[in-house]
């Protein structure tokens, strides 16, 4: 028995009215997140695995199209959850509303502990790395930098919502015309085929190519945390979805033209570092130390959305959970969950800390996080099936178009990434499951506090 005013599982986090999240976000505001999250540190190291698994240019253009198409068809999911059941926990409120408290509960706790935080600290990482390669601050040097980045982009969205979403949308514009300022490289300045050709072109698994690309795409769905801050949520989760991800796509079709322009497709093939070699051919060293300090900026804004994102998921966490109780404090003036992001940032540097002690940052959170990550992706996608069914008579301002088979499609290709991130994972993902496998007997313990 639950004791009297304990919040039954379907209802969604109910918050104070002084301290609510308000509808602040505009959905230019909300497409300068999705892209800022999105493009990260992978455009600039998957289009030579890509290459390396296609078997021609025509097949690797075809791949980020098709990227493309099932990011947005996992979009349409998507935007008919978060119109339907705006929320501040997001996913979170769907697998409750859909599977019951004790999911739920396993999905805030996988978020908090492993995808949000790894997802964080693998990012960190990156730009760490790539700061290194412009100012050297010892062995450390990486880490120095992640742990400074996660600390400063964590206070910044502490101060409140307004600093957080200014920062993100310079962040992102500095992204985006870096990138485009890499494009022109590629296709205007540089003379075709610039890099000789090895004799033969290397085999490989398309299927490897497209987990790749997916990959690069991934991020898009962090939209479904900010539902209850979009201004006039029922038109533009939509639009900034639809939007976001159409600018996504060309910008990935447009570098990989150039990457294909400057170094041909064999030449994309065995590169090292696509990037740095495009840039190299053109602007020699000047030009590799600029591709340096564009990937640093990249990873910086996509670290700080999703940052802003995750201590949304804790914040519901701590609505509906006792031991977490601490977390259900959302401070009005700044409009920002203060302590779900002061814990998010302290599991983060925990991770740092793991990285370096195994001395392969990336790798191992990448590891740690990918198979928990489309686990919980699969059963959200299944979440709009259920949903359909035990409460049919909600409002549904949007509608995924061809139901079923549009979520049957996502929910397929979720499927298959769940099963090729177990296949090419090792121990880091074997630590991820443990550490979700403990949020067990910590829901065990919460139940029997609230009996």
């Amino acid at each position: 028995m639950s004791r009297p005013g304990n919040r039954v599982a379907w209802q969604s986090p109910v918050i104070p009215e002084a301290a609510a999240p308000r509808p602040t976000l505009t959905w230019v505001d909300a497409v300068a997140l999705i892209v800022g999250i999105v493009i990260g540190a992978g455009i600039f190291e998957t289009p030579a695995l890509v290459a390396a698994n296609a078997n021609s240019a025509e097949m690797l253009l075809f791949t980020w199209l098709l990227g493309g198409g099932i990011s947005v068809v996992g979009a349409l999911c998507y935007a008919e959850l978060a119109t339907t059941y705006p929320s501040v926990g997001g996913v979170y409120d769907y697998l409750k509303r859909a599977f019951g408290k004790a999911v739920a509960f396993l999905f805030a706790w996988a978020r908090m502990t492993v995808v949000q935080t790894g997802s964080i600290a693998l990012l960190a990482f990156v730009f760490g790395d790539y700061m290194t390669q412009l100012v050297y601050l010892g062995d450390f040097s990486a880490s120095i930098y992640a742990a400074l980045a996660i600390a400063l982009l964590t206070a910044l969205n502490i101060v409140g919502l307004q600093v957080g979403k200014r920062t993100q949308n310079w962040l992102t514009l500095a992204k985006v015309l870096g990138l485009i300022l890499v494009i022109g490289v590629g296709l205007l300045f540089t003379a075709p085929h610039a890099a000789p050709p090895p004799s033969s072109t290397t085999g490989g698994s398309w299927g490897l190519a497209l987990l790749f690309v997916l990959l690069s795409y991934g991020g898009w769905n962090e939209a479904a945390y900010i539902s209850a801050e979009i201004r006039d949520v029922k038109r533009n989760m939509v639009r900034s979805l639809l939007w976001s991800l159409g600018l996504i796509t060309a910008i990935y079709l447009l570098i990989n033209l150039a990457f294909l322009h400057g170094l041909g497709f064999a030449g994309m093939a065995q590169s090292k570092a696509v990037a740095a070699d495009l840039l190299r051919v053109t602007f020699g060293h000047p030009g590799a130390m600029f591709i340096s300090l564009l990937i640093a900026v990249a990873t910086l804004g996509a670290t700080n959305a999703t940052i802003f994102t995750g201590a949304r998921t804790n914040f519901a966490l701590g609505q509906d959970f006792a031991l977490f109780r601490f977390l259900d404090r959302w401070q009005p003036l700044p409009s920002s969950p203060i302590p779900a992001f002061l814990l998010q940032g302290a599991i983060a540097l925990a991770l740092v800390g793991l990285g370096t002690f195994t001395r392969e940052g990336f790798k191992t959170m990448v590891e740690y996080t990918a198979p928990i990550f489309w686990f919980f992706f699969l059963l959200t996608g299944l979440s709009l099936f259920v949903l359909r069914r035990k409460d049919p008579m909600r409002s549904r301002p949007f509608v995924v178009p061809f139901y079923p088979l549009t979520p049957l499609l996502f929910c397929g290709v979720c499927g298959y990434l769940l099963y090729s991130s177990l296949a090419y994972t090792g121990l880091g993902a074997l630590v991820g499951i443990v550490v979700v496998a403990l949020g067990i007997p910590v829901w065990l313990w919460d139940r029997y506090r609230s009996t």
